[in-house]
């Protein structure tokens, strides 16, 4: 699996990252070991977790991901053989953590010191915003009617205090998630005037049902080196296939939570059943020939999979060695035409 470079850093990773969001809930410590395992065998040497993890979040379960990384890391003693990328939460409804997150430099600071004991390790590679504190359009919200305001921290002392754990030693790189152009244009901005420390990626959502990263943040990406990191790039499983006519297989993760509606429903219907049937016409597996687009695309540094069963991540390991012909592309541009942007 070749590899490509985390933005403007020294670090090299595989095209494909292995998430964790369902270790630890949907997945025990011992399935997520063999995940990584496998993947690593695979060729993958990137791995992506988060200090709220696993997914659906609860307090009884918040960091349990991070502790099953850690687990492995210190039974195995393989930490060099991984790139490793965590995030620290934004605001939201978490009163258990730290009495409600907040992307201020104490937070900050407390939230990174936090993971690294509960990943046994000295050192996250890369360091991530999980989603911005000012009120902007991210999670699939559409329309702007914020206030401009910052949310009461600004993206600068989020920054410095980033700078502070990279000072000393704790995060190598710094990136960015469920962000807007106007926030990585002041990243950027923050660098270039205040010299404060470059951000590397972006980790967004992008699928073949939601493509808004390509209006702004595509070319950012690229003119920029702030590679995308792309999350959802199944859409949480839709693109299978499995959901199809409003089935929800036992153990699935639509049959076992109904916060996830981001890619359900009627809108998602229509165009879910015209890639997968696109997909079979040529002879593929409809996930991973969704995956193989988005691992295709110039803009993108690394796609990030997960899966609940050892044949599901095999699947989605093989679809790194797949080419998706230029008439198919085209075809794909076409129902794209046809549904442009059905699950934002």
């Amino acid at each position: 699996m070749p590899h490509r470079r985390l933005g403007c850093t020294e670090l090299s990773v595989s095209p494909i990252c292995l998430g964790t969001m369902t270790w630890g809930e949907q997945n025990s410590e011992a399935e997520a070991h063999a995940q990584i395992e496998m993947a690593l065998d695979a060729g993958v040497n990137f791995l992506d977790t988060a200090e709220m993890y696993p997914v659906a979040p609860r307090a009884e379960t918040y960091g349990r991901t991070e502790e099953i990384i850690g687990s492995w890391l210190r039974r195995s003693g393989r930490r060099h053989d991984i790139v490793l990328a965590s995030k620290v939460i934004g605001p939201g409804a978490f009163p258990y953590v730290r009495g409600g997150p907040k992307l201020d430099r104490a937070s900050v600071i407390a939230a990174c010191e936090a993971s690294l004991r509960r990943l046994q390790t000295e050192v996250i590679d890369l360091y991530q915003v999980h989603w911005p504190q000012r009120p902007t359009n991210y999670f699939g919200r559409l329309g702007y009617d914020a206030d401009g305001s910052d949310g009461g921290v600004p993206i600068a002392e989020t920054l410095d205090a980033l700078a502070a754990l990279q000072r000393q030693g704790k995060i190598r790189h710094i990136g960015v998630s469920n962000e807007t152009p106007w926030g990585v244009a002041e990243y950027l901005r923050l660098h270039r005037e205040e010299g404060l420390p470059r951000i590397a990626s972006i980790q967004n959502p992008y699928s073949l049902l939601n493509r808004s990263f390509e209006v702004g943040l595509a070319e950012f990406a690229q003119r920029e080196n702030v590679g995308l990191l792309a999350y959802s790039p199944l859409a949480m499983g839709v693109l299978s296939g499995k959901y199809l006519g409003g089935a929800k297989p036992a153990g699935s993760r639509m049959a076992l939570f109904t916060r996830f509606t981001r890619y359900a429903g009627a809108q998602a219907e229509a165009p879910t059943r015209a890639y997968v049937e696109l997909a079979r016409e040529h002879g593929l597996d409809p996930a991973q020939m969704a995956l193989a687009f988005v691992h295709a695309r110039p803009f993108v540094t690394a796609t990030i999979i997960g899966a609940t069963t050892p044949e599901q991540l095999r699947r989605n390991l093989d679809s790194a060695a797949l080419a998706l012909s230029p008439k198919l592309l085209r075809a794909l541009e076409a129902l794209h035409q046809q549904y442009p942007l059905p699950c934002p």
